[in-house]
């Protein structure tokens, strides 16, 4: 007879609960036995019922199992500072790399504004110049491209005004003829 799968949810029945609790309970305990005999290993299971009675199965003394788990916690969650604290330092250094950066831009931007200009040598102020000429043609060479565009629009639409025009045209002559 092969057994259906059952549905993981919580049993509404109270006493199918009990039978239930009980089987898998004992299963459970088995298990533990069977791992710890068979693989040498060394297993604490703690089950506490619906009604707060306390079963435990341990090889060894379960406070010598339950300090043994804290003091690996406490070296797993030892080991995690570390690795965040190189984290922080990663995103400290890159924090101050990119404040100089935001710095530098804005002392670059003062001086193409034509402020804080006292401390530039003559070097630096016709790289300056230089910097502001290509930009006034770029500005000047896109203003023109948006210019003609708008000029050809508009040869369009005087077009399709004209067309317009002589069409209302033939319509009145046609109505006054």
């Amino acid at each position: 007879m092969v057994r259906g799968k059952t549905e993981m949810r919580r049993i509404e029945n109270a006493t199918s609960r009990q039978v239930t609790f009980s089987k898998r309970r004992n299963g459970l305990l088995k298990k533990a036995f069977e791992l710890s005999v068979l693989c040498d290993a060394q297993v604490g299971l703690i089950i506490f019922s619906p009604r707060a009675k306390l079963y435990e199965f341990s090889t060894s003394s379960m406070q010598e199992i339950i300090k043994r788990y804290q003091r690996h916690t406490k070296d797993v969650q030892g080991e995690k500072p570390s690795a965040e604290q190189n984290n922080m330092q990663n995103l400290n250094n890159d924090t101050k790399s990119l404040m100089k950066k935001i710095e530098l831009l804005e002392t670059s931007k003062r001086k193409l504004l034509g402020e804080s200009l006292e401390s530039c040598s003559l070097e630096e102020l016709q790289q300056i110049e230089h910097q502001l000429e290509r930009s006034v043609n770029i500005i000047r060479a896109r203003k023109m491209e948006v210019f003609r565009e708008h000029i050809e629009r508009l040869k369009e639409n005087v077009k399709d005004l004209a067309s317009e025009n002589v069409m209302l045209l033939e319509k009145v002559e046609k109505t006054f003829l």
